[in-house]
């Protein structure tokens, strides 16, 4: 089985400036610069035909390259407490629109379609039940609600395996796509 899904890389020294920001909150498992990406959308498990139908389908999405920037920060909570730090990816407009196409093309693939609404960020960090002080939490919330980047583009829709290991996951590149 591969656990796949497609995602955006952002440029070099967009990746630079949120590695500069991770710190600071006991206990937060960070990603590193190999983790760090847009996803567009999430597939999950499927067998080596569905991937190759998935990739199939994939090559045929025609969209624009999207310029985005950071602007601020966030948090997902499961069960009431926090459990991911995010930087959030703006406008969104343009991102849920090429998620939306992805999600067309994955639904022709034999994909179900993902009934969420899309939150276009990158995910900093994880936390686990015990390392959820709140008050570290608020604290980095508060410290960079203000992140801002410049425009960057988002030139690749690139699909991705994720690999469970003993460390956490590991993110593979298994295909690539430019965009317009």
């Amino acid at each position: 089985m591969h656990r796949l899904f497609v995602a955006l890389r952002p440029p070099p020294a967009i990746r630079t400036a949120l590695l500069s920001i991770m710190g600071g909150v006991p206990g937060a498992r960070w990603q590193d610069d190999e983790q760090l990406h847009l996803t567009v959308r999430f597939i999950g498990e499927v067998d080596t035909r569905q991937a190759e139908d998935v990739a199939a389908a994939l090559a045929g999405v025609g969209a624009p390259a999207p310029v985005a920037r950071i602007e601020g920060v966030g948090t997902f909570e499961r069960r009431g407490r926090v459990d991911t730090l995010w930087a959030r990816v703006a406008p969104a407009e343009p991102l849920a629109a090429l998620h939306r196409k992805v999600d067309q093309a994955l639904t022709r693939a034999g994909v179900v379609a993902d009934p969420r609404r899309y939150l276009p960020h990158v995910t900093l960090a994880r936390l686990s039940r015990t390392a959820a002080d709140p008050v570290a939490i608020q604290r980095w919330i508060a410290d960079h609600a203000a992140l801002a980047s410049p425009d960057f583009a988002l030139p690749h829709l690139i699909l991705y395996e994720s690999v469970l290991g003993q460390d956490g996951a590991r993110y593979e590149a298994v295909a690539r796509w430019p965009l317009r």
